[in-house]
């Protein structure tokens, strides 16, 4: 462990870890025109497309995890770079359905390769993307992910 995280709180390793992640893919998917929340977005996508789903705005922000405002403004910004296409939802015409483009799924692929190669960097001393350790660490991830949080309830406090 390094002298930076000798006595670091959970919440400062997850911190570190986030940054440390966001920082390598921005840098990796820079050269192909993108950033990371943008490759968030547009990876997505491309799975969620693989399994014959064309979600809406709202649904790619609730699987991202990012706000549907930035969605939105992450979307236009791809469209106006002819990666995605944005249509109206013939049944809520509030909503906006996402697709990527034949160029977005060309970049997507590119990037997805890319990405790749960082996660097996990032999980070799864990033994690989296959290895059980690696597997233990995805589910205690999921298991923090599933927690609520909810900044304004403390610990101390009785729930009612």
């Amino acid at each position: 462990m390094s002298t930076a995280t000798e006595g670091a709180t959970p919440g400062f390793l997850v911190w570190r870890l986030s940054m440390k992640w966001r920082v390598a893919v921005d840098r990796a998917v820079g050269p192909l025109g993108l950033t990371h929340a943008q490759y968030a977005l547009m990876a997505s996508l491309y799975g969620m497309s693989r399994s014959g789903q064309q979600p809406s705005q709202r649904q790619l922000a609730d699987h991202t995890g990012l706000e549907a405002l930035y969605v939105s403004k992450l979307a236009r910004a791809l469209e106006t770079a002819g990666l995605v296409a944005r249509t109206r939802d013939p049944n809520d015409p509030r909503a906006m359905r996402l697709s990527l483009t034949e160029q977005g799924r060309d970049v997507t692929r590119r990037a997805i390769k890319v990405v790749q190669g960082l996660l097996d960097q990032m999980l070799e001393p864990l033994g690989g993307q296959s290895s059980p350790r690696t597997r233990q660490f995805m589910h205690e991830l999921a298991i923090l992910l599933d927690a609520p949080l909810d900044p304004h309830i403390e610990n101390n406090e009785e729930q009612t």
